[in-house]
């Protein structure tokens, strides 16, 4: 115990200990309501009214790491970074010199972050799904527009859509509409919106009575055979 206190708290290992315990104690507040978890933010970023904050949201959608609340990313970079850095601290630099440790010890701190952002982006993938489908949407904003079923299936009772708003997409809940079972890829209409259970009834695109009209024949149009 007292050793890994030691590798912790000393440098290069310390800047990523107080980034992460400083992750840590937000996400504890925020999970009792005292700060703003950013969730429920558009974008999924966490806006504070700080242009320092924006530009690093930015940064972070460059390399991959947006979707998600601006403190989440920088927690698991934190994670990361710390966990390269500690190991490195306690199997490679607690030998050396104190004057080569702290040139090889600047080099980890910073080194440590090669890894750490593409391991990030690994972990985010399935988060930044679940976020999307927690997003408020505007409901109706979405009615009417033809979606894609996404999960196996779609029924009275479960299931989910892809819908396209002309941006990264939704993933939106969704319930059939006549308690037809729809299978995964095909495409549907959003009829109305259930606000006590915050989903979306469908029904099949083709079997919707507009589109059914506009694509049905005309009557009297016939094939000319000659």
């Amino acid at each position: 115990m007292n050793e890994f206190l030691t590798v912790a708290l000393s440098f290069p290992t310390l800047p990523y200990s107080i980034v992460l315990a400083f992750a840590v104690v937000y996400w504890l507040l925020a999970a009792f309501g005292v700060v703003d978890d950013g969730i429920a933010h558009d974008g999924m970023d966490l806006h504070l009214g700080d242009d320092g904050l924006h530009g690093i949201s930015g940064m972070f959608s460059r390399l991959g790491l947006g979707g998600a609340p601006v403190m989440l990313v920088i927690a698991l970079l934190a994670f990361f970074g710390w966990t390269v850095t500690y190991f490195v601290h306690l199997f490679v630099l607690q030998p050396l010199p104190t004057s080569l440790r702290w040139m090889a010890g600047s080099a980890t701190a910073l080194l440590a972050l090669v890894p750490a952002v593409p391991l990030s982006v690994i972990v985010l993938r399935p988060i930044r799904r679940l976020l999307l489908r927690l997003r408020p949407v505007a409901q109706t904003s979405v009615l009417g527009r033809v979606g894609v079923v996404a999960s196996p299936q779609v029924s009275a009772t479960v299931g989910y859509a892809n819908v396209d708003d002309g941006g990264a997409g939704l993933i939106l809940q969704v319930r059939s509409h006549d308690g037809a079972l729809l299978s995964r890829g095909e495409r549907v209409v959003l009829l109305d919106y259930v606000a006590e259970h915050n989903h979306y009834r469908v029904m099949r695109e083709h079997a919707h009575p507009a589109l059914s009209i506009q694509d049905s024949p005309v009557p009297g149009d016939k094939e000319i055979h000659r």
